[in-house]
């Protein structure tokens, strides 16, 4: 571990410095005042988990078994849209620090890695996010490279009716279509290590709509394009008609209540992530631990639950499960690494995360991951 950065938040203090201004606004920010944003970190800090030090305690183990597969650490990597405008490479450096450490990468639709790429550097252990494409064909076509690509687990984004509204984004030029202006060049003349990594690893696009996308189109159409080819509402029947088609495991991602839990059950999906984007779409929405904290009691035990949004460090992954989720995601934490520390990044970020957790089930005498939530001040 470099110990120059033994905290998440010393990567983010870095990546600030490493990256510009217009991407990490992008990557930090929430929607309209950031309420709901700073709802997520603030209501998980309230959870409060009991040790017991006199007992009987014999070691712990932090591996999870999510979808009949055994991984390493109770937590993933969160899909990121133009994760490479945030830092180059930085999709293949996420995925292969992943695989390295038995953890999931998901793969957003309109990240910056095709599908293709993505399987081959995590060996077929991949997640893949889908962003619900209204055309037939491009959704059957993108399903069907995701099959042949070897993912196991298609997770549906639902809670992207419409495009947040971030006031950083809209003045930064990054609104649909984005647009670059003179301050944002001036922002990466100030970046060199980033501008460098741009220019070797190409400038950054949505690499699996790439073949979807007409011949030397512009960024003036680009948001006619997302518009006319993609509608993130998301219904019973166009979940039921992507379950027909989907023979392995079928996540929806973006829950935030009971009534689309129940509705997730009905359609025979296999797990939910309740998730509020980060932050990012609704800011008088609940937080995402408090909407755990809702759902849990009541579909425990009839399909798998996880969470993101708010989880930024280790201790955050412990009260999420000792609230009762089964696995965690965390986004802005990897790529403040990759921002930091360049392709050591998502290693290292994975290093701070274990090590914290290992010492949280020691401290709490706690055997087993799950294990956490009785350990739960209530």
């Amino acid at each position: 571990m470099n110990k120059k950065y033994p905290l998440v938040n010393d990567l983010k203090k870095k990546a600030k410095k490493r990256i510009p201004k217009f991407a990490f606004e992008y990557l930090e920010g929430g929607c309209n005042e950031e309420i709901n944003l700073t709802k997520n970190k603030s209501d998980l800090n309230k959870i409060q988990l009991n040790p017991h030090y006199i007992k009987k305690f014999s070691g712990y183990s932090l591996s999870t078994k999510i979808f009949d597969i055994k991984y390493n650490s109770p937590f993933g990597i969160a899909p990121i849209g133009l994760q490479g405008l945030i830092w180059p490479n930085s999709p293949i450096i996420l995925a292969k620090a992943a695989n390295k450490f038995n953890i999931p990468y998901v793969l957003s639709t309109v990240s910056t890695a095709s599908i293709e790429e993505i399987s081959e550097v995590s060996d077929g252990k991949a997640w893949f996010q889908l962003y619900y494409p209204a055309e037939e064909k491009i959704r059957i076509d993108i399903l069907e490279r995701a099959k042949n690509s070897g993912i196991k687990v298609l997770v549906l984004l639902c809670d992207v009716p419409s495009f947040g509204y971030r006031g950083n984004d809209i003045k930064n030029g990054l609104s649909m279509p984005p647009k670059m202006n003179i301050n944002n060049f001036i922002q990466i003349i100030k970046n060199p290590t980033w501008a460098f990594n741009t220019l070797y690893f190409g400038k950054p696009n949505f690499a699996t709509l790439k073949p979807y996308m007409p011949k030397n189109l512009n960024l003036g159409q680009l948001g006619r394009f997302m518009d006319q080819t993609f509608s993130g509402r998301l219904n019973y029947d166009r979940i039921a008609k992507i379950r027909d088609i989907w023979k392995d495991k079928l996540v929806i991602k973006g829950i935030v209540n009971e009534l689309d839990t129940e509705t997730s059950i009905k359609l025979g999906l296999d797990g939910i992530i309740i998730s509020n984007h980060g932050g990012r779409q609704l800011d008088p929405g609940l937080s995402s631990i408090d909407a755990l904290r809702k759902i849990y009691p009541k579909f425990k035990n009839k399909i798998t639950i996880m969470m993101d949004s708010g989880i930024k460090s280790g201790p955050d992954i412990a009260r999420s499960i000792a609230c009762g989720a089964q696995f965690t995601f965390l986004g802005r934490s990897f790529m403040y690494g990759v921002g930091a520390l360049g392709k050591s990044g998502g290693d290292h970020t994975i290093e701070i995360l274990n090590t914290q957790l290992n010492q949280i089930m020691e401290q709490l005498s706690c055997e087993n991951i799950l294990d956490l939530k009785n350990h739960l001040i209530n």
